[in-house]
Protein backbone atom coordinates (compact mmCIF):
# COMPACT_ATOMS: atom_id res chain seq x y z
CA UNK A 1 0.00 0.00 0.00
CA UNK A 2 1.30 3.04 -0.94
CA UNK A 3 1.01 6.45 0.95
CA UNK A 4 0.89 9.97 -0.12
CA UNK A 5 1.23 13.44 1.65
CA UNK A 6 -1.52 15.71 1.73
CA UNK A 7 -0.61 18.87 2.83
CA UNK A 8 -2.91 21.44 4.76
CA UNK A 9 -3.23 24.96 4.06
CA UNK A 10 -0.52 26.97 5.79
CA UNK A 11 -3.08 29.09 8.12
CA UNK A 12 -4.76 25.68 8.90
CA UNK A 13 -5.94 25.72 12.86
CA UNK A 14 -5.01 22.26 13.96
CA UNK A 15 -6.17 22.35 17.78
CA UNK A 16 -7.36 19.70 20.25
CA UNK A 17 -10.71 20.20 22.15
CA UNK A 18 -12.29 19.67 26.07
CA UNK A 19 -14.79 20.52 27.93
CA UNK A 20 -15.53 21.89 31.45
CA UNK A 21 -17.57 19.55 33.12
CA UNK A 22 -15.84 16.59 31.74
CA UNK A 23 -12.17 17.95 32.75
CA UNK A 24 -12.22 20.76 35.16
CA UNK A 25 -13.41 18.80 38.55
CA UNK A 26 -13.05 21.64 41.96
CA UNK A 27 -16.81 21.34 40.99
CA UNK A 28 -17.35 23.67 44.15
CA UNK A 29 -14.68 25.63 44.76
CA UNK A 30 -14.13 29.60 43.84
CA UNK A 31 -17.79 30.35 44.39
CA UNK A 32 -18.90 28.07 41.25
CA UNK A 33 -22.73 27.14 42.09
CA UNK A 34 -24.14 24.11 40.95
CA UNK A 35 -24.75 22.85 37.71
CA UNK A 36 -27.65 20.22 36.63
CA UNK A 37 -24.50 17.80 35.85
CA UNK A 38 -23.21 18.38 39.46
CA UNK A 39 -26.82 17.40 40.78
CA UNK A 40 -27.61 14.26 37.50
CA UNK A 41 -24.18 12.54 38.58
CA UNK A 42 -24.68 12.09 42.50
CA UNK A 43 -28.03 10.62 41.33
CA UNK A 44 -27.95 6.40 41.67
CA UNK A 45 -28.12 5.03 38.75
CA UNK A 46 -27.55 7.82 36.44
CA UNK A 47 -23.97 7.46 35.50
CA UNK A 48 -21.56 4.15 35.46
CA UNK A 49 -19.84 2.95 38.65
CA UNK A 50 -21.75 6.02 40.56
CA UNK A 51 -18.85 8.02 38.59
CA UNK A 52 -19.12 11.89 38.57
CA UNK A 53 -17.23 14.87 37.06
CA UNK A 54 -16.61 16.28 40.72
CA UNK A 55 -12.58 15.56 40.20
CA UNK A 56 -12.18 14.99 36.92
CA UNK A 57 -9.08 15.40 35.08
CA UNK A 58 -8.49 17.96 37.38
CA UNK A 59 -7.66 20.21 34.91
CA UNK A 60 -8.68 23.70 37.17
CA UNK A 61 -5.50 23.20 39.21
CA UNK A 62 -3.34 21.69 36.77
CA UNK A 63 -4.25 24.23 34.13
CA UNK A 64 -0.29 25.60 34.07
CA UNK A 65 0.46 21.82 32.88
CA UNK A 66 -1.85 21.63 30.30
CA UNK A 67 -0.78 24.29 28.61
CA UNK A 68 2.54 23.47 28.28
CA UNK A 69 1.64 20.10 26.83
CA UNK A 70 -0.22 21.42 24.15
CA UNK A 71 2.21 24.31 23.77
CA UNK A 72 5.52 21.14 23.17
CA UNK A 73 2.79 19.37 20.83
CA UNK A 74 2.45 22.55 18.82
CA UNK A 75 -0.96 23.33 18.63
CA UNK A 76 -2.29 26.25 16.99
CA UNK A 77 -6.16 26.20 18.78
CA UNK A 78 -7.68 25.08 22.00
CA UNK A 79 -11.16 24.32 22.23
CA UNK A 80 -12.37 24.62 25.66
CA UNK A 81 -15.70 25.20 27.53
CA UNK A 82 -16.35 27.95 30.35
CA UNK A 83 -18.57 26.56 32.84
CA UNK A 84 -21.79 28.81 32.98
CA UNK A 85 -21.86 28.07 37.15
CA UNK A 86 -18.26 29.65 37.52
CA UNK A 87 -19.09 33.09 36.15
CA UNK A 88 -22.77 33.86 37.27
CA UNK A 89 -23.40 31.05 40.35
CA UNK A 90 -27.53 31.53 39.76
CA UNK A 91 -26.99 31.61 36.46
CA UNK A 92 -28.35 34.98 35.95
CA UNK A 93 -27.45 38.76 38.67
CA UNK A 94 -23.90 38.90 39.98
CA UNK A 95 -21.06 37.92 38.33
CA UNK A 96 -18.32 35.43 40.28
CA UNK A 97 -14.87 37.24 39.78
CA UNK A 98 -12.82 34.16 40.68
CA UNK A 99 -14.82 32.19 38.33
CA UNK A 100 -13.87 34.70 35.40
CA UNK A 101 -10.18 35.03 36.38
CA UNK A 102 -9.70 31.54 35.82
CA UNK A 103 -10.67 31.73 32.35
CA UNK A 104 -8.92 35.34 32.42
CA UNK A 105 -5.26 33.42 33.32
CA UNK A 106 -5.92 30.35 30.64
CA UNK A 107 -6.37 32.47 27.97
CA UNK A 108 -3.31 34.64 28.45
CA UNK A 109 -1.23 31.80 28.91
CA UNK A 110 -2.73 30.38 25.62
CA UNK A 111 -2.34 33.30 23.75
CA UNK A 112 1.50 33.41 25.42
CA UNK A 113 2.13 30.16 23.72
CA UNK A 114 0.44 31.23 20.54
CA UNK A 115 -2.49 28.55 20.81
CA UNK A 116 -5.54 30.38 19.94
CA UNK A 117 -7.94 30.24 22.25
CA UNK A 118 -11.64 28.92 21.75
CA UNK A 119 -14.14 28.78 24.05
CA UNK A 120 -17.63 27.26 23.73
CA UNK A 121 -20.11 29.40 26.05
CA UNK A 122 -22.27 26.05 26.75
CA UNK A 123 -21.17 22.33 27.04
CA UNK A 124 -24.54 20.40 28.90
CA UNK A 125 -23.94 22.13 32.02
CA UNK A 126 -26.96 24.17 32.75
CA UNK A 127 -27.01 26.23 36.26
CA UNK A 128 -29.25 24.55 38.50
CA UNK A 129 -30.75 27.79 39.34
CA UNK A 130 -32.11 28.06 35.87
CA UNK A 131 -32.93 24.36 35.57
CA UNK A 132 -35.53 24.91 38.09
CA UNK A 133 -37.13 27.82 36.79
CA UNK A 134 -38.29 25.50 33.64
CA UNK A 135 -34.49 25.04 32.07
CA UNK A 136 -34.53 24.76 28.24
CA UNK A 137 -37.76 24.29 27.55
CA UNK A 138 -38.51 28.23 28.87
CA UNK A 139 -37.86 30.73 26.85
CA UNK A 140 -36.39 32.88 29.31
CA UNK A 141 -33.38 31.00 29.24
CA UNK A 142 -32.15 32.32 25.93
CA UNK A 143 -32.21 35.18 27.23
CA UNK A 144 -30.27 34.86 30.49
CA UNK A 145 -27.81 32.54 27.97
CA UNK A 146 -27.26 36.57 26.52
CA UNK A 147 -26.47 38.09 29.61
CA UNK A 148 -24.44 35.29 30.06
CA UNK A 149 -22.38 36.19 27.03
CA UNK A 150 -22.26 39.57 27.65
CA UNK A 151 -20.53 38.77 30.76
CA UNK A 152 -17.59 36.63 29.47
CA UNK A 153 -17.68 38.65 26.26
CA UNK A 154 -16.52 41.87 28.67
CA UNK A 155 -14.22 39.95 30.50
CA UNK A 156 -12.36 38.29 27.39
CA UNK A 157 -13.54 39.60 24.30
CA UNK A 158 -10.16 41.57 23.91
CA UNK A 159 -8.28 38.69 23.20
CA UNK A 160 -10.46 36.30 21.90
CA UNK A 161 -11.22 36.01 18.61
CA UNK A 162 -13.06 32.80 17.83
CA UNK A 163 -16.41 32.12 20.12
CA UNK A 164 -18.69 28.51 19.88
CA UNK A 165 -21.98 29.52 21.33
CA UNK A 166 -23.13 25.85 21.83
CA UNK A 167 -22.13 22.49 21.53
CA UNK A 168 -24.45 20.03 20.27
CA UNK A 169 -27.49 21.04 20.85
CA UNK A 170 -29.13 17.85 19.79
CA UNK A 171 -27.84 16.13 22.75
CA UNK A 172 -28.68 18.79 25.24
CA UNK A 173 -32.51 18.89 23.72
CA UNK A 174 -32.82 14.96 23.22
CA UNK A 175 -30.93 13.28 25.55
CA UNK A 176 -31.21 15.74 28.50
CA UNK A 177 -34.98 16.08 27.58
CA UNK A 178 -36.35 13.30 25.45
CA UNK A 179 -34.18 9.89 26.26
CA UNK A 180 -33.35 11.30 29.90
CA UNK A 181 -29.70 9.59 29.56
CA UNK A 182 -28.21 13.09 30.28
CA UNK A 183 -29.06 15.81 32.58
CA UNK A 184 -31.47 16.93 33.74
CA UNK A 185 -32.84 13.30 33.20
CA UNK A 186 -36.33 14.49 31.48
CA UNK A 187 -38.26 12.38 29.24
CA UNK A 188 -40.64 14.56 27.48
CA UNK A 189 -41.43 15.29 23.47
CA UNK A 190 -42.87 18.84 24.24
CA UNK A 191 -39.95 19.36 26.14
CA UNK A 192 -37.57 18.09 24.04
CA UNK A 193 -38.96 20.33 21.46
CA UNK A 194 -39.43 23.36 23.30
CA UNK A 195 -35.69 23.04 24.33
CA UNK A 196 -34.56 22.72 20.70
CA UNK A 197 -36.39 26.36 19.96
CA UNK A 198 -34.75 27.99 23.09
CA UNK A 199 -30.93 26.53 22.81
CA UNK A 200 -31.28 28.38 19.09
CA UNK A 201 -32.56 31.35 20.33
CA UNK A 202 -30.17 31.68 22.56
CA UNK A 203 -27.48 30.99 20.59
CA UNK A 204 -28.70 34.01 18.79
CA UNK A 205 -29.08 36.35 21.63
CA UNK A 206 -25.35 35.30 22.78
CA UNK A 207 -24.05 36.23 18.98
CA UNK A 208 -25.45 39.55 19.58
CA UNK A 209 -24.06 40.13 23.05
CA UNK A 210 -20.65 38.79 21.71
CA UNK A 211 -20.59 40.96 19.19
CA UNK A 212 -21.86 44.12 20.93
CA UNK A 213 -19.34 43.34 23.77
CA UNK A 214 -16.13 42.13 21.80
CA UNK A 215 -12.82 44.46 21.13
CA UNK A 216 -12.42 43.03 18.78
CA UNK A 217 -13.85 41.48 15.08
CA UNK A 218 -15.49 38.15 16.39
CA UNK A 219 -15.58 34.84 14.42
CA UNK A 220 -18.55 33.50 15.84
CA UNK A 221 -19.82 29.77 15.22
CA UNK A 222 -21.95 27.11 16.91
CA UNK A 223 -20.90 23.33 16.88
CA UNK A 224 -23.49 20.86 15.64
CA UNK A 225 -23.02 17.15 15.92
CA UNK A 226 -24.18 15.54 12.59
CA UNK A 227 -24.10 12.48 10.87
CA UNK A 228 -24.69 11.21 7.53
CA UNK A 229 -27.72 8.90 7.62
CA UNK A 230 -27.30 6.10 5.40
CA UNK A 231 -31.04 3.36 5.04
CA UNK A 232 -29.68 -0.06 5.64
CA UNK A 233 -31.78 -0.88 2.32
CA UNK A 234 -33.31 0.30 -1.01
CA UNK A 235 -37.02 -0.65 0.32
CA UNK A 236 -38.87 2.94 0.75
CA UNK A 237 -39.64 2.32 4.29
CA UNK A 238 -35.97 2.59 5.27
CA UNK A 239 -35.48 5.64 2.80
CA UNK A 240 -38.08 7.34 4.99
CA UNK A 241 -37.17 6.34 7.97
CA UNK A 242 -33.34 7.90 6.92
CA UNK A 243 -34.72 10.96 5.83
CA UNK A 244 -36.73 11.37 9.25
CA UNK A 245 -33.46 10.53 11.54
CA UNK A 246 -32.19 13.05 8.85
CA UNK A 247 -34.67 16.18 9.35
CA UNK A 248 -34.73 15.40 13.76
CA UNK A 249 -31.09 15.14 13.74
CA UNK A 250 -29.42 17.41 11.22
CA UNK A 251 -31.61 19.74 9.34
CA UNK A 252 -33.48 20.65 12.67
CA UNK A 253 -30.88 22.76 13.22
CA UNK A 254 -29.05 23.66 9.99
CA UNK A 255 -32.53 24.36 8.36
CA UNK A 256 -33.12 27.11 11.50
CA UNK A 257 -29.41 28.26 11.50
CA UNK A 258 -28.65 28.25 8.14
CA UNK A 259 -32.19 28.92 6.29
CA UNK A 260 -34.13 31.03 8.67
CA UNK A 261 -36.90 28.36 9.08
CA UNK A 262 -37.57 25.06 10.13
CA UNK A 263 -37.63 22.07 7.78
CA UNK A 264 -40.80 21.63 6.32
CA UNK A 265 -41.33 18.04 6.99
CA UNK A 266 -40.35 18.14 9.95
CA UNK A 267 -42.57 20.65 11.34
CA UNK A 268 -45.60 19.25 9.50
CA UNK A 269 -45.29 15.90 11.37
CA UNK A 270 -44.14 17.56 15.37
CA UNK A 271 -45.97 20.76 15.15
CA UNK A 272 -48.21 19.33 18.35
CA UNK A 273 -44.57 19.57 20.11
CA UNK A 274 -43.02 22.66 18.99
CA UNK A 275 -43.50 25.93 20.98
CA UNK A 276 -45.14 29.44 19.84
CA UNK A 277 -42.26 30.61 17.69
CA UNK A 278 -42.48 34.95 18.10
CA UNK A 279 -41.84 37.29 15.89
CA UNK A 280 -38.27 37.94 15.03
CA UNK A 281 -37.35 34.60 16.23
CA UNK A 282 -36.26 33.20 13.11
CA UNK A 283 -34.03 36.05 12.63
CA UNK A 284 -32.54 36.19 15.39
CA UNK A 285 -31.20 32.69 14.92
CA UNK A 286 -30.36 32.93 11.45
CA UNK A 287 -28.38 35.61 11.87
CA UNK A 288 -24.87 35.36 9.89
CA UNK A 289 -22.58 32.54 11.25
CA UNK A 290 -18.98 33.13 10.44
CA UNK A 291 -18.41 29.54 10.75
CA UNK A 292 -19.92 26.12 11.44
CA UNK A 293 -18.55 23.66 13.54
CA UNK A 294 -18.94 20.20 12.78
CA UNK A 295 -18.52 17.42 15.16
CA UNK A 296 -18.14 14.13 13.44
CA UNK A 297 -17.80 10.74 14.87
CA UNK A 298 -19.84 8.06 12.60
CA UNK A 299 -22.71 7.64 10.59
CA UNK A 300 -25.86 5.92 11.03
CA UNK A 301 -27.75 3.38 9.32
CA UNK A 302 -31.27 3.39 9.84
CA UNK A 303 -34.36 0.88 9.56
CA UNK A 304 -37.61 1.38 9.69
CA UNK A 305 -39.42 1.30 13.07
CA UNK A 306 -42.18 1.54 15.77
CA UNK A 307 -40.76 3.69 18.69
CA UNK A 308 -41.58 7.05 17.99
CA UNK A 309 -38.61 7.86 20.91
CA UNK A 310 -35.64 7.11 18.05
CA UNK A 311 -38.13 8.90 15.29
CA UNK A 312 -39.71 5.88 14.00
CA UNK A 313 -35.83 4.48 13.04
CA UNK A 314 -33.69 1.93 14.58
CA UNK A 315 -29.99 1.72 14.16
CA UNK A 316 -28.99 -1.21 11.49
CA UNK A 317 -25.40 -1.81 12.29
CA UNK A 318 -23.50 -2.79 9.41
CA UNK A 319 -22.08 -6.16 9.91
CA UNK A 320 -19.06 -6.09 7.72
CA UNK A 321 -17.74 -2.78 9.44
CA UNK A 322 -15.03 -1.83 11.85
CA UNK A 323 -16.19 -0.68 15.31
CA UNK A 324 -14.66 1.42 17.94
CA UNK A 325 -15.97 0.77 21.87
CA UNK A 326 -18.77 2.58 20.87
CA UNK A 327 -19.84 3.20 17.56
CA UNK A 328 -19.02 1.97 13.83
CA UNK A 329 -15.33 3.47 12.33
CA UNK A 330 -16.24 5.27 9.41
CA UNK A 331 -14.34 7.58 7.49
CA UNK A 332 -15.54 8.44 4.75
CA UNK A 333 -18.35 10.08 6.39
CA UNK A 334 -16.66 13.19 7.52
CA UNK A 335 -16.14 13.91 4.23
CA UNK A 336 -19.67 13.13 3.00
CA UNK A 337 -20.69 15.02 5.71
CA UNK A 338 -18.38 18.22 4.65
CA UNK A 339 -19.95 18.10 1.74
CA UNK A 340 -23.59 17.67 2.03
CA UNK A 341 -23.37 20.68 4.46
CA UNK A 342 -21.63 22.68 1.89
CA UNK A 343 -23.49 21.96 -0.86
CA UNK A 344 -26.79 22.16 0.67
CA UNK A 345 -26.01 25.31 2.79
CA UNK A 346 -22.98 26.68 2.17
CA UNK A 347 -21.97 27.93 5.18
CA UNK A 348 -19.17 30.83 5.59
CA UNK A 349 -16.33 28.25 6.46
CA UNK A 350 -16.23 25.16 8.18
CA UNK A 351 -14.23 24.03 11.01
CA UNK A 352 -14.25 20.33 12.46
CA UNK A 353 -14.90 21.17 16.22
CA UNK A 354 -14.56 17.22 17.13
CA UNK A 355 -13.19 14.21 15.69
CA UNK A 356 -11.83 10.98 17.80
CA UNK A 357 -12.21 7.81 18.83
CA UNK A 358 -12.43 5.74 22.65
CA UNK A 359 -9.70 3.17 22.66
CA UNK A 360 -8.47 0.82 25.52
CA UNK A 361 -5.85 2.23 26.60
CA UNK A 362 -3.44 1.11 28.64
CA UNK A 363 -0.42 2.54 30.16
CA UNK A 364 2.61 0.26 29.83
CA UNK A 365 6.25 1.23 31.11
CA UNK A 366 5.61 4.76 30.38
CA UNK A 367 4.18 4.65 27.00
CA UNK A 368 0.18 4.48 25.54
CA UNK A 369 0.98 2.41 22.36
CA UNK A 370 -2.85 3.52 20.99
CA UNK A 371 -2.61 2.75 17.24
CA UNK A 372 -6.17 2.41 17.07
CA UNK A 373 -6.72 5.82 17.48
CA UNK A 374 -3.55 6.98 15.55
CA UNK A 375 -5.45 4.82 12.29
CA UNK A 376 -8.97 6.79 13.12
CA UNK A 377 -7.04 10.20 13.31
CA UNK A 378 -5.28 9.51 9.98
CA UNK A 379 -8.09 8.48 7.98
CA UNK A 380 -10.81 11.29 8.95
CA UNK A 381 -7.85 13.88 8.35
CA UNK A 382 -7.10 12.64 4.93
CA UNK A 383 -10.71 12.27 4.15
CA UNK A 384 -11.21 16.46 5.92
CA UNK A 385 -8.28 16.62 2.95
CA UNK A 386 -10.44 15.41 0.81
CA UNK A 387 -13.23 18.24 0.65
CA UNK A 388 -10.47 20.46 0.81
CA UNK A 389 -9.29 19.50 -2.65
CA UNK A 390 -12.75 20.19 -3.75
CA UNK A 391 -12.63 23.64 -2.61
CA UNK A 392 -14.52 23.14 0.27
CA UNK A 393 -13.65 26.17 2.82
CA UNK A 394 -12.69 23.93 6.00
CA UNK A 395 -10.38 25.83 8.18
CA UNK A 396 -9.63 23.61 11.17
CA UNK A 397 -9.66 20.60 12.79
CA UNK A 398 -9.60 19.35 16.14
CA UNK A 399 -9.14 15.98 17.97
CA UNK A 400 -11.58 15.06 20.56
CA UNK A 401 -10.02 15.28 23.38
CA UNK A 402 -6.63 16.27 24.98
CA UNK A 403 -7.19 14.51 27.84
CA UNK A 404 -8.54 11.27 29.44
CA UNK A 405 -12.12 12.53 30.66
CA UNK A 406 -15.59 12.15 32.31
CA UNK A 407 -17.46 10.68 29.21
CA UNK A 408 -20.88 11.78 30.76
CA UNK A 409 -23.28 8.49 31.73
CA UNK A 410 -20.30 6.50 30.87
CA UNK A 411 -18.21 7.69 33.30
CA UNK A 412 -14.52 7.21 33.19
CA UNK A 413 -14.46 3.62 31.06
CA UNK A 414 -13.98 5.26 27.46
CA UNK A 415 -11.05 6.90 27.02
CA UNK A 416 -10.90 9.82 23.62
CA UNK A 417 -7.77 11.64 25.45
CA UNK A 418 -4.37 12.52 23.28
CA UNK A 419 -2.76 12.54 27.05
CA UNK A 420 -3.70 9.48 29.35
CA UNK A 421 -5.11 10.33 32.77
CA UNK A 422 -4.16 7.79 35.25
CA UNK A 423 -7.45 8.59 37.68
CA UNK A 424 -5.43 7.63 41.22
CA UNK A 425 -2.93 9.87 40.37
CA UNK A 426 -3.79 12.25 37.68
CA UNK A 427 -0.66 12.39 36.21
CA UNK A 428 -0.50 12.90 32.59
CA UNK A 429 1.54 10.91 29.60
CA UNK A 430 1.13 11.70 26.39
CA UNK A 431 0.44 8.67 24.12
CA UNK A 432 1.60 7.75 20.96
CA UNK A 433 -0.95 9.49 19.29
CA UNK A 434 0.03 12.56 20.66
CA UNK A 435 3.20 12.16 19.41
CA UNK A 436 1.96 11.00 16.09
CA UNK A 437 -0.45 14.88 16.08
CA UNK A 438 2.66 17.04 17.24
CA UNK A 439 4.11 15.71 14.05
CA UNK A 440 1.22 16.10 11.62
CA UNK A 441 1.24 19.88 12.83
CA UNK A 442 4.82 20.46 12.43
CA UNK A 443 4.50 19.11 8.89
CA UNK A 444 1.22 20.94 8.31
CA UNK A 445 -0.17 17.61 6.67
CA UNK A 446 -0.59 13.94 7.00
CA UNK A 447 0.75 10.49 5.48
CA UNK A 448 -2.22 7.86 4.39
CA UNK A 449 -3.07 5.64 2.09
Amino acid sequence: MTETFKRFPDDFLWGVATSAYQIEGAWQEDGKGPSIWDVFAHQKGRVVNGESGDVAADHYHRWQEDVRIMADMGLKAYRFSIAWTRVLPQGTGQVNAAGLDFYDRLVDALIEHDIEPFPTLFHYDLPLALHERGGWPNRETAQAFGEYAAAVTRRLGDRVTYWITHNEPAVTAGMGYLTGEHAPGRRNPFAAMHAVHTLLLSHGYAAEAIRAHADRASQIGIALNLHPIHPASPKKRDRRAARLVDGMGNRLFLDPLLRGRYPKDIYRLFRPFFPRIEPGDMARIAAPLDFLGINYYTRAVVRRALNPLTFFAAEAPPKDSEYSEMWEIYPPGIYELIARVWKDYHPQQIIVTENGVPVPDKLDDGHVHDEGRIRYLRDHIAQTHRALEEGIPVTGYFVWSLLDNFEWALGYGKRFGLVHVDYETLERTVKDSGRWYAQVIRENGVRAP
